[in-house]
């Protein structure tokens, strides 16, 4: 197994680890353990456990992608239900990993008191923005729509919606509310949308 190959495995245990058990349980030994490999080899393929956990922030955004682009590519009944659907497709990828997105939270807190750390949270940030304008952008050419603001701007508000369905979810797991914020959602962010060919 290749350094870089190590490198991921060791990535997908820790995400594990921090699935169950949450940030603070995420040592080297416990992750080396969960990826069944020696403790000698962490070292040998990432630098620090700090290092790794910026590719576990990576992993949960790509997963959490996946999920809204599966959900906005289906058929819809046009862009307000295309819309819906790419929410509620992040929406259940939530619920069906709570304590992932747990300790994302976890994880941002953490670095914000952590030197070793103190860039993570703006770098986080940053690809949870460029995901949202990743979707959006898709969303313009699937949909033959254009965005009447900039993408950059309306992508801080998807990830700002998301953050805050996902903080009262895990709060109350009220699936019925959630489902409602998005349905207030799906119908703001429609608001923004017009007919035709998007600006370059």
């Amino acid at each position: 197994m290749s350094a870089s190959e190590r490198r991921a495995a060791l990535a997908r245990a820790a995400l594990v680890v921090v699935d169950r058990d949450g940030v603070h349980a995420a040592t080297t030994r416990a992750i080396v353990a969960e990826a069944q490999m020696p403790l000698g080899s962490f070292h040998y393929a990432v630098p620090s456990r700090d290092e790794l956990l910026r590719d576990v922030v990576e992993l949960v955004v790509e997963g959490e992608g996946d999920a809204a682009l599966a959900g906005l590519l289906v058929d819809a009944a046009g862009p307000r239900d295309a819309i819906r659907r790419a929410l509620a497709a992040y929406l259940d990828h939530v619920r069906q990993a709570p304590g992932r997105e747990q300790a994302m939270f976890e994880l941002t807190q953490y670095a914000l008191r952590s030197p070793e750390l103190s860039d993570l949270p703006a770098e986080q940030y940053a690809r949870y923005h460029a995901l949202a304008a990743q979707v959006l952008s898709a969303a313009e050419a699937h949909l033959g729509i254009r965005w009447t603001i900039p993408v950059a701007e309306l992508a801080r508000l998807v990830v700002t919606v998301t953050d805050g369905v996902t903080l009262a979810w895990l709060a109350d797991r009220d699936d019925a509310a959630a489902e409602r914020t998005i349905d207030l959602a799906a119908d703001a962010l429609t608001a923004f949308a017009a007919s035709g060919t998007p600006t370059a």
